[in-house]
């Protein structure tokens, strides 16, 4: 399975876009902040538009996001990862959307403690997969994807610790985007793929017979 892993669209699809004319892949994953503030109906508009390449999308609302953006997404061709989880081929998938507390007073943001709680029990609903891949829009705390250029770490700690209890295969985020990059936590692949909107994304590919120690990861630029 190839998937196409993406966060930050600011209401931006064009290198996606142009991407996936030339480009096949199996599954897209979007980390959040669809738009830039909104509205909610534009981010309907664009999940319908990457889905009308016929490939399955899902999706997470990020803290940029309209509140009530995961109605438009349940509403739209795209599934609504947001505190759930599916089983997609023996992959466990699980998501949580919004951010953790920032001081821009955003959208969508979760104090910890409803984070660890949510987060914790979506991920827990498909642990048992061999390969897990858990969505957030927010980095979690202490990572190079989480790290502003001030030197300050303003990841979730909640995510992290539901990471270090769970060890879920991959997690693939988002939020800041000087962060992009990749790092570990335990035996978990942190993944920040950084902002669609300038182009760039995470490309996983997992073998059908899934083996984590076969899985190949990489942030590429569309």
């Amino acid at each position: 399975m190839k998937i196409l892993a993406v966060s930050d669209l600011h209401g931006n699809i064009k290198p996606i876009r142009n991407y996936l004319k030339d480009n096949k892949v199996d599954l897209i994953i979007i980390a959040g902040d669809i738009t830039h503030f909104g509205p909610a109906e534009l981010g309907e508009d664009i999940l319908n538009e990457i889905s009308s390449f016929q490939i399955p999308v899902l999706a997470i609302p990020g803290n940029c996001d309209p509140e009530s953006l995961h109605i438009n997404i349940d509403n739209s061709q795209a599934v609504n990862l947001h505190a759930r989880g599916m089983v997609i081929k023996n992959i466990g998938v699980c998501g949580f959307g919004g951010s953790n507390p920032t001081p821009f007073n955003t959208p969508l943001e979760f104090e910890e403690i409803q984070i660890y709680d949510e987060a914790k029990k979506a991920l827990e609903g498909v642990k048992n997969e061999k390969i897990t891949l858990f969505v957030t829009h927010a980095p979690p705390y202490g990572t190079k994807t989480d790290l502003l250029p001030s030197g300050e770490h303003v990841g979730s700690k909640s995510l992290r610790k539901i990471i270090e209890e769970l060890q879920p295969t991959i997690n693939i985020c988002g939020h800041i985007h000087e962060a992009r990059g990749i790092d570990k936590i335990g035996n978990t692949q942190i993944i920040n793929p950084g902002e669609l909107s300038h182009g760039h994304a995470c490309l996983i590919k997992i073998p059908d017979s899934p083996d984590e120690e076969k899985i190949e990861t990489g942030i590429i630029k569309l």
